[in-house]
């Protein structure tokens, strides 16, 4: 078949296929460019537009059948996303909630095997997470940490706050600016703990050390923050020198079952660690939490959830190959029993939910403004997994997929005593 007539027929049978696929609500929101110029379903405005980059676009798209081909496809340039990122979610709403029969999946793929293949994928810079050993173990953590956070400090500070806080912010209205609302998250935590001069804090999964420094600073205490990424650690104290908080502020590269304390902390702290732990080793992790910390003392969790009605991922998801490797989410539900099992006193648990959505858009928002200062410290597929996963994030969390909860614990005293006050009051003073 001539060349010109086999692009016809791509453009032909990928119209076809998107006017089966997607129902009119979605294409309000997503436009589609094909490599011809071609435009699906109309040439009005939409918030976000797919531009395919070949006549077998689609194809490599859809064929796989799952949710780590459709991202791979976008990872490596099958098509590229503009506007809105997150508008297009809605597109993969549309085919989660209008799932196929057999025979209609039969037909699906008769008709997008009559497109041509594709040009073969390059593996970028980081490929996909292939970890070793026994899974949540101290090594593979290690790992997977190394696979998330080493990527490039200098790739993380050009979309994060002036803090580099890799964590969801607290504003105050929707439309504050990241850095007073991240801050704001920072007293917020303090003032939960009722951190006061003198005591002794741990930060578990401290990142580049943003928490520590603002309670040491802010608050007077001692401070030590760890982390599984030498280059995180090294930022991280070189910020504390700078600061002259040395004497009482530092950030080691360690794992929490490696800590101890004979006297214990008064306070520990978790944000954005939590995820990692997995569920198996829930009742662990809090009972190293209880030994660390002196009677009486407070420990503040900080953590994604999902819900009872997540189904479960069939196959590798984008995220576990991609983005988090061995990360796991449960409910909130699951977490304080874990906690209570431990022998933790539940005092008060937050959700943040509408914080995280509106802290990933001014990432994505941030990360695609320096999109060409970002490909100074990684590669394009690279620069797409953060834009897709954060924009995806965002998505879940304004549709209620997924939650983050701010968990307030304490270890009674010997008389079944907590020490803390009657009320919030004072963690509602600005």
């Amino acid at each position: 078949m001539p060349a010109d007539s086999v692009a016809n027929q791509a453009t032909r049978v990928t119209l076809s296929l998107l006017d089966k696929l997607f129902s009119s609500d979605a294409a309000q929101e997503v436009g589609v460019r094909l490599w011809d110029g071609t435009l699906w379903p109309d040439d009005a405005p939409h918030p976000a537009t797919l531009v395919f980059k070949h006549p077998g676009a689609l194809r490599q798209m859809l064929l796989p059948g799952t949710e780590l081909g459709l991202a791979e496809a976008y990872l490596y340039n099958d098509f590229d996303i503009e506007g809105n990122i997150e508008a297009v979610f809605v597109l993969a709403e549309t085919l989660n909630r209008d799932a196929l029969g057999l025979v209609d999946k039969l037909g699906l793929a008769r008709d997008l095997l009559r497109l041509p293949a594709g040009p073969k994928h390059q593996t970028g810079q980081r490929g996909r997470a292939e970890l070793g050993g026994q899974r949540h173990s101290p090594e593979r953590d290690r790992q997977a940490v190394t696979y998330h956070y080493d990527v490039s400090s200098d790739f993380y500070a050009l979309w994060l706050d002036r803090q580099m806080i890799y964590s969801c912010a607290y504003f105050a209205r929707s439309d504050e600016d990241l850095d007073p609302a991240q801050e704001r998250k920072l007293d917020m935590l303090c003032r939960k703990m009722r951190l006061r001069p003198g005591q002794q804090l741990l930060d578990i999964g401290c990142g580049w050390g943003g928490l520590v420094i603002y309670a040491a600073q802010h608050y007077g205490v001692d401070a030590t923050g760890i982390t599984l990424s030498q280059p995180q650690a090294e930022w991280a104290n070189e910020r504390i020198a700078v600061a002259g908080l040395a004497d009482r502020c530092r950030v080691l590269v360690r794992d929490y079952r490696q800590m101890d304390r004979p006297e214990g902390f008064d306070a520990l702290v978790s944000v954005g660690m939590f995820e990692h732990v997995g569920a198996a080793l829930l009742p662990p992790y809090f009972k190293r939490a209880q030994h660390l910390l002196r009677p009486g003392g407070v420990f503040l969790n900080h953590g994604i959830a999902n819900t009872f009605e997540e189904r479960p991922q069939s196959g590798r998801s984008f995220s576990d190959t991609y983005v988090f490797p061995d990360g796991e989410l449960v409910p909130i539900s699951r977490t304080l029993q874990a906690a209570e099992e431990a022998g933790f006193e539940v005092r008060d648990v937050e959700s943040l939910r509408d914080h995280y959505a509106l802290t990933l858009r001014h990432w994505v928002r941030r990360l695609e403004a320096h999109h060409d200062e970002a490909l100074r410290f990684v590669d394009e597929p690279t620069y797409r997994v953060w834009r897709l996963f954060m924009s995806g994030s965002a998505y879940g969390f304004t549709a209620g997929q997924l939650n983050v909860y701010q968990a307030l614990l304490v270890k009674p005293d010997e008389k079944g005593q907590s020490g803390l006050p009657l009320t919030r009051a004072d963690w509602c003073t600005e």
